[in-house]
């Protein structure tokens, strides 16, 4: 993981730099799914020391493979591994199903454990203010974050989503949850300006036309839009009630341990085409994520396929690599189905009634169906399939989707110099001195008093 070690150090001598006292605590693995030679894994923790060495005295470093080692975890520990060992094993593999008898989870499960030991060791001698981790979800990470939240000691967790200059915070949880609960009840009931409103509705736009926008760096679809009447004579639709099932890559994080009712995405995919099989008075589009193109895991379309060997005629799968624009097809559904994709907000933003399945930031915020039960789930779609023009969105949901959109992408993330994946280029930009320099901290002051744990103002 030598990316986050080189992020994570810039990070720390940063806040070297506005007087913290830093210590850097490190696991030497290069690869989580790959085993390592004791001999080589002592060489390269050494390696690494004799690195980051050259950052003092801003940092103190603390190889976590020299502490020393607990008896026996916790049990709630003890669980904390097994749940975050899981997790891997399935963000590894990309699949939800896995055998807790498999060398990855194995693998997985003894790397956590020792991680988990000996941050317990060193957190309970040394009891720090705050502890700062990236992620917080799985790995190493995940590990330390359960270990620090057992002995209430603060943390903060990041991420990068796809914004540049800008940082994803959880204050005591884990980033990757999104949790924006504090953010939506500050500004709720507060009604965008004519120049937010100006500024959402172009980047949503230039999602529906697969364009770049400011400091996103990152196309949404492969395709501009076409229209939804020519996506229905693409796929073959007909003027039966239409409804949009958009995906997510299977074993991504924003999925794993999001469930509600389902033991899992993969389930709910299943139950769903099922239900929709025996119903032909309706059609099904199930839009596969464009990011399986990048992944190596198995394809929602392989999930599909084993639940219906014989795809009925009211079912269309959308593969990722289709020259077909999603909001063309949102254009004309009558209803939307999702686990935690963000294309579910943006069909509320549309007018479309969407069910949330998964524990996704956007549910429960007003403008989303979010079932408890399996039988609540089966209940609502039978309702909506009912009469889907009774269900659209009324004005004041579409604008309080609108409202939470504007949140998300504008005011959830954080202004941060460095982003993880373009780290070098944003170093030439912002070196530590000019970061630490007035005009530095006038625009990143607020993010690094947040990293250490002051509340966050919203």
């Amino acid at each position: 993981m030598r990316y986050w070690i080189e992020h994570a150090s810039l990070l720390g001598m940063a806040l070297a730099g506005l007087g913290h006292s830093v210590t850097f605590a490190y696991m030497p693995f290069a690869r989580w799914q790959v085993p390592i030679e004791p001999f080589n894994l002592r060489r390269q923790n050494l390696y690494a020391e004799s690195v980051l060495a050259k950052a003092a005295p801003l940092l103190k470093v603390v190889p976590l493979l020299n502490q020393g080692k607990i008896r026996r975890l916790p049990s709630r520990l003890a669980e904390a591994v097994r749940v975050i060992s899981l997790r891997d094993t399935q963000y590894t593999l990309q699949v939800e199903d896995v055998s807790l008898e498999s060398d990855l989870y194995k693998l997985r499960l003894q790397r956590n454990g020792e991680a988990a030991s000996a941050a317990l060791s060193y957190l309970r001698r040394h009891n720090p203010d705050v502890v700062i981790l990236p992620n917080g979800a799985i790995l190493e990470f995940g590990v330390v974050y359960q270990v620090a939240r057992y002995l209430n000691l603060p943390v903060v967790t990041y991420e990068f989503g796809e914004q540049r200059e800008r940082i994803w915070l959880a204050q005591n949880g884990e980033v990757m949850r999104q949790e924006t609960a504090n953010l939506w009840q500050r500004y709720k009931d507060q009604e965008l300006t004519e120049g937010q409103l100006s500024q959402v509705r172009k980047l949503f736009a230039s999602r529906q036309r697969a364009s770049l926008w400011e400091n996103f760096a990152r196309r949404w679809q492969g395709v501009p839009s076409e229209g939804g009447e020519q996506v229905r004579k693409t796929v073959g639709l007909d003027e039966r009630p239409l409804v949009l099932l958009a995906t997510n890559v299977i074993g991504d994080s924003l999925t794993l341990g999001r469930q509600v009712f389902s033991d899992s995405m993969t389930e709910w995919l299943v139950q769903t085409v099922e239900y929709f099989a025996s119903r032909p008075a309706v059609q099904l589009v199930i839009r596969i994520h464009p990011g399986e193109l990048i992944t190596r895991g198995p394809s929602v379309a392989d999930v599909v396929h084993k639940a219906l060997p014989s795809i009925p005629e009211n079912i269309h799968l959308v593969p990722a690599d289709a020259k077909i624009n999603t909001y063309d097809v949102v254009e004309i559904a009558d209803l939307g189905l999702v686990y935690t994709t963000t294309v579910g907000m943006e069909m509320a933003m549309s007018g479309v009634p969407v069910i949330a399945v998964g524990n996704t930031h956007y549910r429960g915020k007003g403008f989303t169906l979010d079932p408890q039960s399996w039988e609540g789930y089966f209940e609502l779609l039978n309702k909506v399939l009912a009469n889907p023009t009774q269900h659209r969105l009324t004005r004041e949901q579409v604008g309080q989707a609108w409202n939470y959109a504007y949140r998300f992408f504008f005011e959830y993330p954080h202004p941060f110099p460095w982003h993880l994946l373009h780290i070098w280029k944003d170093l030439e930009t912002w070196p530590l001195a000019r970061l630490l320099s007035e005009e530095g901290m006038a625009t990143y002051q607020k993010t690094f008093n947040y990293l250490v744990g002051e509340p966050i103002e919203w």
